[in-house]
């Protein structure tokens, strides 16, 4: 039997019942090769959503166009009927060409047709929260959010959306948001070595929303740094768990999403939530940000 193990502390979403443990899940792996068809193992990866729920995991990340549709259906699999704390956010606003490709999916049609293919394969009713995906792969784009804002909030007036959150967004494009609808996280680039969100995160902080890194350990091109390798060391810890550990000291209200399609690497990330980072080594992590080299 798995047993469940401190995960962070929690946060709750504000304005809503969902107190989220600060550890929690990513799906995007749990899809084949450039996040395309099945995986290779699906039994696999129905036993990391089982052991990670069983070990306390009360947040998953997903979304339908992962795959495309694999993840949820896989998520399905494993855990429908759902435990009564897991909260699944998912997220529109990008399809799948028949090339790989990710491109925008923001036209009131496919924002509603994305969110039935996300309650289809997911085997829900209503999404406990669903992230308007914006901007470019990394990096935001300041454009307005008005149109298909206006429109996911009018799914959620419909009774198909519990919350709604907003992902790869600028400060700005927050505000616009705020104005529009209640937004309970934002789900950003941003790792111990990319750190233009800094002042943005300590923002969220004062109005209680969450902050959802993704590509929490460097995505595409994952952290590299001999400063975070010496701690690590000093620390007899992986780079990695002294990345996803410095994130939950970073500020309260980070939550996190770090992804794998091994139970092994499950438990090593899941084990980052107890590893306790000294001021000093923090200040040193703190300086990989600052560091063109990334130290």
């Amino acid at each position: 039997m798995t047993k469940q193990i401190e995960l962070g502390g929690t946060f709750q979403l504000p304005g809503t019942s969902f107190t989220l443990n600060r550890m929690g899940y990513g799906a995007m792996q749990l899809a084949g090769p450039q996040v395309w068809g099945p995986p290779r193992d699906v039994d696999g990866a129905i036993a990391v959503l089982r052991e990670a729920v069983a070990a306390g995991v009360n947040h998953i990340d997903t979304s339908d166009f992962y795959g495309p549709h694999v993840t949820n259906q896989i998520i399905k699999k494993a855990l429908h009927p759902y435990p009564d704390d897991l909260t699944i956010v998912t997220k529109v606003g990008a399809r799948r060409g028949e090339d790989k490709s990710w491109t925008h999916a923001l036209s009131r049609q496919e924002l509603t047709d994305g969110v039935h293919d996300n309650l289809r394969n997911l085997g829900r009713d209503v999404l406990d929260v669903v992230n308007l995906r914006v901007g470019g792969i990394t990096e935001p784009s300041e454009e307005s959010i008005e149109g298909p804002l206006t429109a996911l909030a009018e799914l959620k007036r419909q009774g198909l959306i519990r919350h709604i959150g907003l992902s790869n967004i600028s400060p700005k494009q927050m505000a616009e948001g705020q104005g529009i609808t209640e937004v309970v996280c934002v789900q950003n680039f941003y790792n111990v070595a990319q750190r233009k969100d800094d002042g943005f995160i300590d923002d969220l902080a004062k109005q209680g929303i969450a902050y959802v890194p993704f590509f929490p350990l460097g995505g595409f091109s994952p952290l590299q740094s001999s400063k975070l390798d010496a701690v690590a060391a000093s620390l007899q810890s992986t780079p990695m768990q002294v990345a996803l550990a410095w994130l939950l000291q970073r500020s309260p209200n980070i939550l996190l999403i770090p992804g794998t399609s091994s139970t092994e690497h499950l438990r090593e990330n899941l084990s980052s939530a107890t590893l306790r980072l000294p001021s000093g080594m923090i200040a040193k992590l703190d300086s990989i940000g600052g560091d063109p080299g990334k130290g």
